[in-house]
């Protein structure tokens, strides 16, 4: 199974990206126009754009590990769940203040994570990526079997957090269109400088050599073990944040956070915006976010179409958009030096 995934995997494996949109500038200007959507937006359309921000903060972490590390995780989805439903239970227990619940989510994230990545990262390739399916999977019939616990299919409600101690009066759309987003818009811009220092740090160039030559990693010195584990828990950790963020969005803790579609939607977004480079992952979020809402408010195969899509990009566009774009602007640059 192993040579099967050598085989399918290349065309979708990140590679060494051109400096160009590679940096934190690129980052900016995307925050920038996430700043200015709710000024020129409806605040019903900027309610659709959360899930773009908390996607987004998800992908920082599943960029870490499979953009930087190599490791690709059928799973991932596995995190959101975590997140969500800590935001439920806290909620439900009295516990308002998002920051306190962000924190609990966070901490959940990372047990779990380093619980399950202490078996999975010792395997590469398909059977690492079978493994985090495997959890995932255990995890989803968890949260949909234990109803007493979880609700089951119903899943648990979020209530309204209090943000920086306040308690917001006004409408759900008006609170999620305007305090929340840009509390979250805020929180992505912290991670977001948080993984731009780890990738360009000696932390990441290690992080990278064990994607590009674990061999010579290892003979050189680097622990490879210690960091594809660092990186497994910070990708948990940042996708437990989100999860508490699309919980409160949603207003709801849905056992099919943790479903392995869902997993297939984070791998969607990041081949779409570009696995390996910084700001790729983010806009592919995006673009998915608005492309699904898009496909299904339109068409009854939206599905079909999301697949299509998809199979366009893996044959047409391996390295995504923000990829794509800046190797085409790295050739023109050496066109025009020559």
């Amino acid at each position: 199974m192993s040579a099967v995934f050598d085989v399918i995997s290349p065309r979708i494996r990140p590679r060494p990206k051109p400096r160009l949109l590679n940096g934190v500038i690129p980052f900016v200007v995307l925050l920038a126009g996430l700043a200015i959507a709710p000024l020129m937006l409806t605040p019903y359309s900027t309610v659709m754009l959360m899930p773009a921000l908390a996607f987004g903060i998800a992908l920082l972490g599943m960029n870490l590990l499979f953009g930087y590390t190599g490791l690709l995780s059928f799973g991932h989805a596995m995190f959101l769940a975590v997140g969500a439903y800590v935001a439920a239970a806290a909620t439900q227990a009295g516990v308002l203040h998002f920051e306190l619940i962000l924190i609990a989510a966070a901490s959940l994230g990372g047990l779990f994570a380093l619980a399950i990545g202490a078996l999975c990262v010792r395997f590469t390739h398909i059977f690492f990526g079978m493994l985090t399916l495997a959890f995932g999977m255990l995890l989803h019939s968890f949260l949909f079997k234990f109803y007493n616990l979880t609700g089951g299919d119903q899943g648990m409600r979020v209530l309204r957090p209090m943000l920086l101690g306040q308690d917001w009066d006004m409408t759900a759309t008006q609170f999620l269109s305007g305090p929340f987003y840009y509390y979250c818009l805020i929180v992505y811009v912290l991670l977001g400088l948080l993984t731009w220092r780890i990738v360009s740090s000696p932390l990441g160039l290690q992080l990278r050599a064990i994607r590009d030559n674990e061999s010579k990693a290892r003979y050189l010195g680097v622990r490879v073990y210690r960091l594809r584990l660092f990186a497994f828990v910070v990708s948990g950790v940042f996708g437990a944040i989100a999860g508490a963020m699309l919980g409160v969005s949603t207003g709801l803790a849905d056992p099919e956070l943790a479903y392995w579609p869902q997993s297939g939607n984070l791998i969607f977004m990041m081949i779409l915006g570009g696995a390996g480079t910084f700001v790729g992952p983010g806009v592919g979020a995006l673009i998915f976010v608005l492309l699904h809402e898009v496909l299904v408010s339109s068409t009854a195969y939206w599905r079909f179409m999301l697949g299509a899509t998809l199979v366009f990009l893996v044959l047409v566009l391996p390295e995504g958009l923000i990829g794509t774009i800046s190797n085409h602007l790295q050739r023109r640059v050496r066109g025009d030096a020559q």
